[in-house]
């Protein structure tokens, strides 16, 4: 696969969500030792953990807008000719970007609600409303890249098992 501007920009927001990930596992394990042999757990660990979890897992859904390495079940379209195929796979993911441009919509009005109420967490009293904006760029991020996959399907008929077999960094840009 040639390396192209939306490649590189989903690949570094997969590094983000991996970096994300990996500082909720860091969070999760600090947080059991601190509390379970030393009687000192990390204030807010559980409310920090799920609002960064629920980043990692959106900014990680962009990456599988993009790349089409979620579950499919090929059946009906396997069976089909190719020129019904692509529309059949465009009406996939048009079912794919209209979930995801609602829940745009939906997070967008969460990140408003937080803003304004002052939502916060427990014991450090951070504010929800910038993890739910991070989320929202998370989905945004999503809404786009499957916007660019139905755009591929539609004008150059790529297939959906196209990215299924790629290593990771094999455009040389990682690692």
């Amino acid at each position: 696969m040639k390396s192209s501007a939306i490649t590189y920009l989903l690949g570094a927001v997969e590094r983000v969500a991996a970096v994300i990930f990996g500082v909720v596992t860091l969070l999760v394990v600090v947080s059991s030792i601190g509390r379970y042999l030393l009687s000192m757990p990390v204030p807010d660990s559980f409310d920090l953990s799920r609002l960064l979890l629920g980043i990692a897992i959106v900014w990680g859904f962009a990456s599988v807008a993009w790349a089409g390495t979620h579950i499919k079940v090929d059946l009906l379209v396997e069976v089909l000719p190719e020129n019904l195929r692509k529309y059949v796979n465009a009406f996939a993911w048009g079912v794919l970007f209209l979930f995801t441009a609602l829940l745009v919509w939906k997070i967008w009005g969460r990140v408003w609600s937080a803003y304004g109420g002052g939502d916060a967490t427990m014991e450090l009293r951070l504010k929800h409303w910038p993890f739910f904006l991070a989320i929202w760029v998370g989905l945004v991020a999503a809404l786009v890249a499957t916007a660019a996959r139905i755009w591929l399907i539609l004008t150059r008929n790529t297939p959906l098992g196209e990215f299924d077999a790629v290593e990771p960094w094999e455009d040389g840009h990682g690692q």
